[in-house]
């Protein structure tokens, strides 16, 4: 029971996350209704389809990959209308009438549909495409449920760990809600409140549906940060008994431990901006490993001080080889990857990682994680999430010193 409870506390604080951002829209678009009839029949469906969506990710075949992709367009569409019915209430009506005979209505008008418990479904399909969407900041708690998804092959353990936290982020948005009602009570009061109300919540759905099409929902609110749920999340963690990620203590920089050796590539991996790297021709260089993904608001966060190592200690023996490993179904997609590799201005090398290989090899647990490895090919540090940036930059200018290199630049970046 412990586990399906932290996934419970995990799931509510994600209202504190700049990834529940694009959600809000949506979900106020409800207010003024009833909630019994229409805020939860959203939540609900929001929480089905984001612990549906993460399990069928878990399986990783190729027809999961290409359903997920249609059922993202098809939601996005389904949005995109829900945001101009805001805007225009005579397109609503326009909408509405073949689509309330299947209990589906995009129109906020729906006090009629309401009485004859029409909106129930409208609601629901609204968020059902709003799960489809929605990918969440994976803090260390969820990325132990997603790993454990991928590892048991989408089991019903871990899918009713990802319904405990879809229902604990519904909690916590129906919390939210609640509160909104008594302003928008307010609001009603007030002449022409309500109409400028719904063209502003139309205009932020259409801005969140943009911004998700053109694949920039992650890396836009990669500078926001309401809270610090991972430290929260970690201190959760922290108190039950767990298996040992691997150390998420950084030792004395002057007395580097032998934490392991590095593991081989995959022969058959797919690498971007690089021909397929070995063991052998890494010998006598450091390394700095990267285990991200693209989604990931935390790797984001990370990657301005890995571009700038990267391009700092390139000719002094450093080589940073990024391992993609994919947390939702999307994000298996080499399209996707190679076009976020390109948005986000990474050149040094990028291995694909979608059948968690590399990321078994090195018994990880955590996006994001770094791992350095000496000119020996021995792990020598390693650090999990953000922040530590000047310990692993000091991290890496004394691995060059010990690789026999000259000269190694001095200073800390500040990207």
């Amino acid at each position: 029971m412990v586990l399906p409870l932290l996934a419970y506390l995990a799931g509510l604080l994600t209202i504190l996350s700049p990834c529940i951002l694009p959600v809000l829209p949506f979900l106020f678009s409800r207010v003024g209704h009833s909630f019994r009839r229409s805020a939860l029949p959203l939540l609900a469906g929001m929480a089905l389809t984001f612990a549906a969506t993460g399990s069928l990710a878990a399986l990783g075949g190729g027809w999961v990959v290409q359903a997920h992709q249609w059922g993202r367009m098809a939601a996005l569409a389904a949005l995109a209308l829900f945001g101009l019915a805001l805007l225009w209430p005579a397109l609503a009506e326009v909408l509405s009438q073949p689509l309330v005979k299947l209990g589906a209505g995009l129109s906020r008008r729906s006090d009629r549909a309401q009485q004859r418990g029409e909106a129930v479904g409208a609601s629901a399909l609204l968020g059902v495409a709003v799960g489809l969407l929605w990918a969440p900041c994976a803090g260390p708690i969820l990325g132990l449920i997603l790993t454990g998804a991928v590892l048991q092959a989408g089991s019903t353990g871990t899918a009713l760990l990802l319904l405990a936290y879809g229902l604990g982020a519904a909690t916590s948005l129906a919390v939210a809600l609640l509160a909104s009602d008594r302003l928008a009570a307010a609001l009603k009061r007030t002449r022409g409140a309500g109409l400028w109300m719904r063209r502003g919540l139309g205009a932020a759905a259409l801005a969140a549906v943009g911004v998700s099409a053109l694949g920039l929902e992650q890396a836009s609110l990669a500078g926001w940060a309401l809270a610090d749920t991972n430290r929260l999340e970690q201190a959760l963690l922290s108190r039950i008994p767990a298996a040992d990620p691997g150390g998420t203590s950084a030792p004395a920089i002057s007395r580097l431990p032998v934490l392991g050796t590095l593991p081989p590539f995959p022969k058959r991996a797919t690498w971007l901006n690089s021909p397929p790297l070995s063991r052998d021709q890494l010998w006598g260089k450091v390394v700095l490993v990267d285990i991200w993904t693209y989604s990931c608001i935390n790797c984001l966060r990370t990657l301005p001080h890995v571009r700038a190592w990267a391009s700092k200690y390139k000719d002094h023996g450093l080589v940073v080889i990024g391992v993609h490993t994919p947390e939702f179904a999307f994000e298996h997609d080499l399209g996707n990857v190679r076009a976020a590799v390109r948005r986000l201005g990474l050149t040094y090398p990028v291995v694909i990682d979608n059948d968690f290989a590399i990321w078994k090899s090195f018994r990880n647990t955590y996006w994001p994680s770094f791992y350095f490895i000496d000119g020996q090919g021995r792990i020598r540090h390693r650090h999990f999430g953000e922040g530590a940036y000047d310990t692993s930059e000091r991290t890496i200018q004394e691995l060059l010193r010990e690789a026999g290199q000259k000269d190694v630049p001095t200073g800390l970046v500040r990207p």
